[in-house]
Parts: C-alpha cells; sequence; structure tokens
C-alpha cells in the first residue's frame, strides 16, 4: 500500500518539477492576428481612463472659501470683484459663477438658465472620450471572442487532414484559441470599470456645480449692504 502511494505521489510531482513556465508576453502572443487591434484598445483604454482621470481631478478641486468670498462681495456691492475671483479661478464651478455675475441685473430666471447652459458645457467638457471608453468596453470582448472563433475554424480544418489528433492535441490548440476571448473580457471589464468610476466622478462635480448655483441664486435674493 506504501509503495502505491509513493509511486502516485511521485507521478504527481514529477511533471510539476519539470513543468516549463511560460511568460505571459509568450502566451498572448499565441492568439494570433487578433491580438493587434486588443492591444491598441487596451492602450486606448489605458490612456483615455488616465487623460479624464487628470481633468476630472483638476476639475474637483476648489476652494472651500471661494463661495464666501463671492457672497461678501455682492452683499456688499462688490460685484467687479466677485467677477474678478470667478474669472481667475481655473475650475467648472467658478466658470458657473462668473456666468451668473455677467446676468447681474437681468431677471432670476435668465440667470438661473444662462448658468444651467453654462454647466451643461462644463459637463460635456468633463465626459470628452467617455464615450469612446464605453464602446471599447462593448467591442473588446467582441474581438475577443472573433479571434476565437477564427482560430477554432482553422483548427477544426488543420485537424481534419490529421487522422486521430489525440486529446491532449486538441485541448492545447483550443486553450492558446481562447486566448484572445480572455483578453478581450479582460480589456472590457477594465473599460467599463474605468468608465464607472469617472462617470461617478463626474456626477459628484456635477452635483457641486448645482449647489453652487443654488447658492449663487440665493446671494442674489439677499438684500445689499
Amino acid at each position: 500500500m506504501f509503495n502505491i502511494l509513493l509511486q502516485i505521489d511521485t507521478t504527481a510531482v514529477g511533471p510539476v518539477e519539470g513543468a516549463k513556465v511560460e511568460s505571459v508576453w509568450s502566451l498572448l502572443s499565441k492568439g494570433g492576428p487578433i491580438m493587434i487591434p486588443l492591444f491598441i484598445l487596451f492602450a486606448l483604454v489605458v490612456f483615455f481612463c488616465i487623460e479624464r482621470w487628470l481633468v476630472i481631478s483638476k476639475a474637483s478641486k476648489s476652494d472651500d472659501n471661494f463661495m464666501n468670498i463671492i457672497r461678501d462681495h455682492i452683499v456688499n456691492g462688490n460685484v467687479t470683484a466677485a467677477r474678478s475671483l470667478a474669472k481667475n479661478t481655473d475650475n467648472p464651478i467658478a466658470r458657473i459663477i462668473d456666468k451668473g455675475i455677467q446676468r447681474i441685473g437681468k431677471p432670476i430666471d435668465s440667470i438661473e438658465k444662462s448658468m444651467e447652459n453654462a454647466g451643461k458645457l462644463e459637463i460635456y467638457k468633463l465626459e470628452k472620450n467617455l464615450s469612446t471608453i464605453s464602446v471599447i468596453s462593448r467591442i473588446a470582448p467582441l474581438f475577443g471572442f472573433v479571434g476565437t472563433i477564427i482560430g477554432l475554424v482553422i483548427l477544426l480544418k488543420e485537424f481534419a487532414t490529421i487522422s486521430n489528433p489525440s486529446i491532449s492535441q486538441i485541448a492545447d490548440a483550443m486553450y492558446i484559441k481562447l486566448i484572445t476571448s480572455a483578453t478581450g473580457l479582460i480589456i472590457g471589464m477594465l473599460a467599463f470599470l474605468g468608465h464607472s468610476y469617472l462617470d461617478t466622478q463626474i456626477n459628484r462635480l456635477g452635483n457641486k456645480m448645482e449647489a453652487a448655483s443654488s447658492e449663487f441664486i440665493d446671494i442674489l435674493q439677499e438684500p445689499t449692504k
């Protein structure tokens, strides 16, 4: 009994010790020509996600005392100082407030509409290239599946010329052809997560812009000193 267990253990350990570890690059290169567009899609996802993250992070930085200073200037009747502060502050909230300050003296509804349009423009700027990330999250898995299907068709055609292919040959060949599907799914998942995160940050910033706009309208309705 002990000899049998020893033989089983030796048989199980032997191939693991002699197994050859394959590099990731070598493994991906076996995916075939379809890996080229997949690599391009991956590069685009990384580039656009980082680029949008930097833009949104910069836009989200604002002085907590900005609206308090604007309030003081408006209440004291110093519209010029308020305009100068808003104009020299580089973030979406300041640009929206600047648009409202330019409309001071006009009906409140007109000021609100002007600031709302400015806010939509700022959101549009922040959402630039987000649609590209969303498209990649959808088409990357499709590219992967197409690569696998094409590979399997070619594989079946090759096996048709071989008499009695072994199970190991079939398994190895199918394993290689599934690389494109796995790669496409991973790229699609990364693109989806990146898009969701960036969209959440934009919505959060949009809420801040709406709050600032509402606060500015309240300031205009306060009595001046």
